[in-house]
């Protein structure tokens, strides 16, 4: 049980860490200037936004570990096909293809998640 927690808790250290790198590729290729130039404006509401859906991951990490098992299992399970829904959406959107690789390695931890937490019994 105590490995199964670890595994899906470095999952989720992995996922972020996979966010936060391509973000910092971002900045540095200068991709997020463009992005940002060709967007709307964006909000504080949106910015709040961005800001929990990025936090959820690093909520997991805490989460994996602190949870009851029943709860522990189901709330990896929602939460990383969630991720994984919302970056396959998402994946057509990004013209760079560091980001394209990015966002399946982060997709891959999703399905690792689901499978991890869907075998814990």
């Amino acid at each position: 049980m105590e490995d199964v927690i670890i595994i899906l808790s470095a999952l989720w250290v992995a996922t972020e860490l996979t966010y936060l790198y391509g973000d910092v590729m971002r900045i540095f290729s200068g991709d997020a200037e463009k992005m940002f130039a060709e967007q709307a404006k964006f909000t504080q509401v949106m910015w709040l936004g961005i800001s929990i859906l990025m936090v959820i991951p690093i909520v997991m990490v805490f989460l994996s570990l602190t949870l009851n098992y029943p709860v522990n299992r189901w709330a990896n399970i929602i939460v990383a096909i969630f991720f994984f829904l919302f970056n396959l959406v998402g994946l057509r959107t990004y013209p760079s293809a560091y980001d394209k690789f990015l966002l399946i390695v982060s997709m891959g931890f999703n399905v690792l998640t689901v499978w991890y937490a869907w075998k814990w019994v």
